[in-house]
């Protein structure tokens, strides 16, 4: 059983965020929603508890924090300007100033999965490099690290399935072999919950792979079969990571600058290198094919207009408010 608690909710208009916020809710766990701009979210979510947050602005912090016991840390800048990681360095240095000033007792952090022993795309070394910054400090910060996340907002989602539903062909780039473990947003809600609960004193890095590892060519082609396609493969092992984002760019609705920065980071295999979670919890991730027709029915459905108002946040928030 949860205990009364209130958690900060940064980015809880982004795509994490909406899917956790009523999972907490269901949990018995009080939310704090972070935004820059309050009278617009207000207007758009009135039921929510909304105070102004910009991890760029410091004045604002110790505000929203303030008797808090837990924070979610889910801002990243990737795509807002070529110094984006100097951004988000910076901002994650004052979120944790005035988070051990506020008196909070646990951070969760979502960042990324990195390559082994290879080159780190600039999105992913930032990742790493404010996921080092917030468990520097004296609060217990859990870091999650997962790859692609499968679920209505992701953006790495909106490639694979814009690429499969749109291509009768696809060229086939090196980067398309490599290997990950896509996770469905649903057990990313799962996760976030977990590591905000758990008992674990010391802070702690867990990777959150899906069940499954397997190529991004694959992943394509299973996508693509879920939405009735069958999709023909062309080798073209010359198309570089530069040439391969012009042509997401040009057919999926994924902008250039945030189609260069995924396409970097899928360069190379993207396996669990950390403590995996799944581990430690009684909790079995849903396959990729289950997690993509999730994914696929949240968009094309009109009746739920966000995964805040679905059953499916609430269930998996209700399991925690049951547990002992």
């Amino acid at each position: 059983m949860v205990a009364s608690m209130r958690v900060l909710l940064t980015g809880a208009s982004g795509f994490v965020g909406k899917y956790l916020y009523e999972a907490l809710i269901a949990a018995g766990i009080e939310v704090r929603c972070g935004t820059r701009d309050v009278v617009a979210a207000q207007s758009r979510m009135p039921e929510r508890d909304w105070v102004r947050l910009d991890v760029e602005a410091p004045e604002t912090l110790e505000n929203a924090l303030r008797g808090c016991d837990g924070a979610f840390y889910l801002v990243h800048g990737m795509g807002q300007g070529a110094d984006y990681p100097e951004k988000e360095a910076r901002s994650a240095r004052n979120f944790l100033s005035a988070a051990e000033s506020s008196g909070v007792s646990r951070i969760v952090y979502l960042g990324g999965v990195l390559p082994a022993g290879q080159r780190v795309s600039k999105h992913l070394a930032s990742r790493r490099e404010t996921g080092k910054i917030l468990r520097s400090g004296s609060i217990s910060t859990i870091e999650l690290r997962a790859a692609m996340i499968m679920g209505l907002g992701s953006t790495s989602w909106t490639m694979v399935r814009d690429l499969a539903a749109r291509l009768p062909a696809m060229l086939l780039p090196r980067w398309l072999r490599n290997h990950s473990h896509p996770i469905a947003v649903d057990d990313v809600v799962w996760a976030l919950l977990a590591a905000l609960l758990s008992s674990e004193e010391a802070s702690h890095v867990y990777d959150v792979p899906g069940p499954e590892r397997v190529s991004h060519r694959d992943v394509l082609q299973r996508v693509a079969a879920l939405q009735g396609h069958t999709r023909r493969m062309i080798n073209i092992p010359i198309l570089t990571p530069r040439l391969s984002s012009y042509w997401i760019a040009l057919v999926t609705r994924v902008e250039l600058d945030m189609a260069k920065e995924l396409v970097e980071g899928v360069r190379y295999d993207l396996d669990p290198d950390e403590d995996i979670l799944w581990d430690h919890f009684n909790h079995m991730p849903m396959t990729l094919e289950a997690g993509a027709t999730l994914a696929l029915e949240d968009e094309t459905s009109q009746a739920v207009p966000s995964y805040a108002s679905s059953r499916r946040g609430r269930a998996i928030g209700a399991e925690f408010a049951k547990t002992p």
